[in-house]
């Protein structure tokens, strides 16, 4: 399966693209583990991520910069985000107090704890979901401004968004279908599964068992066909 990195993943080696002579190693080779994870992972594939984490994780932790270690985490903990798995950046925690203000501050966001955050400090494409949160939050709503969401270019960075702005509250059902619609054009099995789930629970919660139905007969058929999500 092809899988474009978001710009947060990419950002891992921005020293590596920018330099002249061959990268060192480790740049490559955590570069390649972090994307072959985000692959495996989203795929539905945890034995295959889990390897190529760890793979990741000892090419990075050979600097001894805790930047590029936290970085690594929150990676991991975005695409998990992304696929409706909240762990509270647990594996990001223990290297938290070393972690500069950009990591401290896509920590913040990635667990739903908006208060205070500098959207400045985050990746391009989640400023403005953040700065439509504070408004919407402002104008005493709780929805995101309509097609916010659906704005945010990079695939995978949108369903980050979306995982992120449904711990906050503020993502709204015309949101889910962007999630849903997301995760399938790309084939994403794991985040697929889980955001039709929240689809089939809201339908259900708005009393509407057609809909439910219809949308547990499409997860039948994800889970139906190819291998099982691990």
């Amino acid at each position: 399966m092809s899988l474009r990195l978001s710009p947060w993943l990419a950002a891992l080696l921005l020293c590596a693209c920018a330099s002249k002579p061959p990268p060192p190693d480790w740049q490559a080779n955590a570069y390649s583990a972090l994307k072959s994870f985000s692959s495996a992972y989203l795929s539905g594939n945890s034995r295959l991520a889990n390897f190529e984490l760890d793979r990741a994780r000892a090419a990075v932790a050979s600097t001894g910069r805790a930047d590029l270690v936290a970085r690594t985490e929150l990676t991991r903990c975005a695409i998990r985000v992304a696929s409706l798995e909240f762990d509270d950046c647990a594996s990001y925690a223990p290297l938290a107090q070393d972690a500069p203000p950009s990591e401290q501050a896509y920590a913040a966001y990635l667990t739903g704890r908006w208060t205070g955050i500098n959207p400045a400090l985050l990746p391009a494409h989640h400023r403005a979901i953040v700065i439509g949160g504070a408004a919407a939050t402002s104008q005493g709503g709780s929805a995101l401004p309509p097609g916010t969401l659906a704005a945010v270019e990079d695939p995978l960075a949108r369903l980050v968004a979306a995982g992120a702005l449904l711990q906050t509250g503020h993502l709204s059902p015309p949101d889910i279908a962007v999630a849903v619609d997301t995760a399938s054009a790309q084939g994403w099995r794991r985040p697929l599964l889980a955001w039709l789930g929240i689809q089939r629970q809201r339908a259900s919660d708005a009393g509407e068992p057609a809909a439910a139905a219809r949308i547990q007969r499409r997860i039948d058929l994800v889970l139906q066909t190819g291998s099982k999500v691990q």
